[in-house]
């Protein structure tokens, strides 16, 4: 009788256990299920939901950014969306990246009024894109500026003799591949660089010229690479006025805007996902007391900028000059 009723004991434990485990894996299923909705709804209700001013936040290192540029021509077909602010923080990016986001704010400036809002950074690209904007607002300590092109490859060459390493190639003509980081730089290859730079120099001055109240001669005695604070900034008129986001929407509320609107971010749908790796990524952060493990951690480290194909519009400054 005792092992009988042993047996009734565990087969109770067991189907308790059993309860437990099911109703665990129910309300999983339902909050996956609830995130999931959520993040396929959210542009949507933003969309159809109450006039508001979009808030688009562009930071870190400048990339041709697909699902940016759809995000942008979204809200610019928004009938809810009365303005927008550009959120900008990032020391630039490359060239390409900066011109495709130019041109799709250029487009959305045409539907709606669209002004700048500068955080700690706005250089290089991240100033290009800036100036695709109707207005700028900086910081009085934002820095702003480094307005120029550069190019940047490694010369390996004297470390690969050092280990008794070369590269062999055959090719078409002498500036084929070039340059290579297995070779050192010859002036013929450094004239056709700098060719290639200054024509990009010569487009981006060209854009400060047609987007700020400045003349050819005023752009070019800024655009030496040299940065700015906002300050410094605003008396050279690479910005329009000091502040932030409150000062954003009392320019947009000059141009018709309901200044009493409420400033909706619209997310980038990737790294909302709730199944995203950034997402998980930040969500097993958090869960190994790492909360600063997430989206920003390839920009933290610098991760981001290794890999950078073209043309640069990028502020690096030298470490020295920081007491680095």
């Amino acid at each position: 009788m005792a092992d009988r009723a042993d047996d009734i004991i565990d087969r109770r434990r067991l189907r308790r256990k059993l309860t437990f485990w099911r109703a665990a894996a129910l309300v999983i299923v339902v909050l996956a299920v609830a995130a999931l909705s959520s993040w396929a709804m959210r542009d949507r209700l933003a969309s159809t939901g109450g006039s508001h001013i979009a808030k688009v936040k562009i930071e870190g290192t400048i990339v041709e950014d697909e699902e940016l540029l759809k995000r942008l021509e979204r809200i610019a077909k928004a009938d809810s969306v009365k303005g927008v602010i550009l959120s900008i923080d990032s020391p630039g990016g490359t060239t390409v990246g900066g011109e495709a986001i130019y041109e799709a704010v250029r487009k959305l400036a045409e539907q709606k009024p669209v002004v700048a809002q500068v955080g700690t950074l706005a250089a290089s690209a991240g100033y290009m894109i800036a100036s695709a904007t109707d207005h700028i607002v900086a910081r009085q300590s934002s820095i702003v500026g480094s307005i120029g092109v550069l190019v940047q490859f490694p010369d390996v060459s004297e470390l690969m003799a050092k280990i008794g390493v070369k590269v062999e190639g055959v090719k078409s003509s002498p500036l084929k591949a070039e340059p290579s980081p297995f070779s050192p730089t010859t002036d013929e290859e450094r004239a056709m660089l700098r060719a290639l730079v200054m024509d990009s120099y010569d487009w981006f001055v060209g854009l400060v010229e047609e987007r700020r109240p400045l003349s050819r001669a005023e752009v070019l005695a800024v655009a030496d690479g040299s940065i700015f604070t906002g300050r410094q900034a605003l008396e050279r008129k690479l910005v329009d006025g000091l502040g932030g986001e409150e000062q954003a929407v009392e320019w947009l509320a000059s141009k018709g805007v309901d200044g009493e609107l409420s400033v909706i971010e619209w997310k980038s749908s990737e790294s909302d996902s709730f199944f995203s790796p950034l997402a998980l990524a930040q969500a097993a952060g958090t869960l190994l007391g790492l909360e600063g493990l997430g989206p920003d951690v390839a920009r933290k480290i610098g991760a981001d900028r290794l890999f950078l194909d073209g043309l640069l519009s990028l502020w690096q400054p030298d470490r020295d000059a920081f007491g680095g």
